[in-house]
């Protein structure tokens, strides 16, 4: 669904430039939406790559180009919760995507983000075996389930685009089964506890994995005010 958030930039510092006018922000949660700056466009595709994809088969009226903006999962060893980075390349289904190259570089200015290869896939990578193998096939360093589908949408419409993720969950750590979302990217609690009255044993890791999605939302939140 896309969303006009209401309010007016601030006049005292220089617009960010991940936000620039006629940018379409893809996320997968409320949550993330709910960090941009007042008046960004933004689309909320409840983590489903199939109605994102719905979303973007026709270009958006008004829109210059396409952002990806979010949680990331890590994949390589060593990749550090809260790492905030910015896609050089996304490895999706369909091939290699590249962003626009002096776009990004102006975020990486702005926010302090790592440039790096990250990987857009379809399906949840839920388990640091899942991880392991996505990391060798790509090589890249995080993974999300808006970039690939974003990027496959900017090539189709000729469109440029940027990837600005935050890492949440790192690549040795699983995702509780129990972890659902309604399809407006909120939490489905009846869901959640459903799951945790069939796998208790869950709720820490979901515990771990709400504080880690926390800090990387205060990592984000940071990067789009900066």
């Amino acid at each position: 669904m896309t969303q006009q958030r209401k309010g007016v930039p601030s006049q005292a510092a220089p617009p960010h430039p991940a936000f620039a006018p006629g940018t379409l922000v893809v996320v997968g949660l409320a949550s993330e939406a709910r960090l941009l700056p007042p008046g960004a466009r933004v689309l909320v595709s409840g983590a489903d790559p199939t109605r994102l994809a719905r979303a973007l088969d026709s270009r958006p009226a008004g829109v210059e180009r396409l952002l990806s903006f979010g949680l990331a999962g890590g994949l390589a060893p060593g990749v550090a919760r809260g790492a905030l980075l910015a896609a050089e390349a996304v490895v999706a289904a369909g091939g290699i995507f590249l962003p626009d190259p002096a776009w990004t570089a102006e975020i990486v200015a702005r926010t302090g983000a790592l440039p790096a290869v990250l990987a857009g896939s379809e399906a949840l990578a839920p388990d640091a075996a899942v991880k392991r193998a996505l990391h060798a096939a790509t090589r890249a360093l995080a993974v999300d389930m808006e970039s690939g589908v974003m990027a496959r949408a900017a090539a189709r419409h000729g469109l440029p685009f940027a990837v600005l993720r935050a890492v949440a969950d790192r690549a040795e750590e699983s995702i509780p089964r129990a972890a659902a979302l309604t399809p407006e990217g909120r939490p489905d609690l009846p869901r959640v506890l459903l799951g945790l009255l069939r796998r208790p044993w869950e709720l820490p890791a979901l515990i771990r994995l709400g504080r880690a999605s926390a800090a990387a939302h205060a990592v984000l939140r940071q990067a789009a005010s900066a």
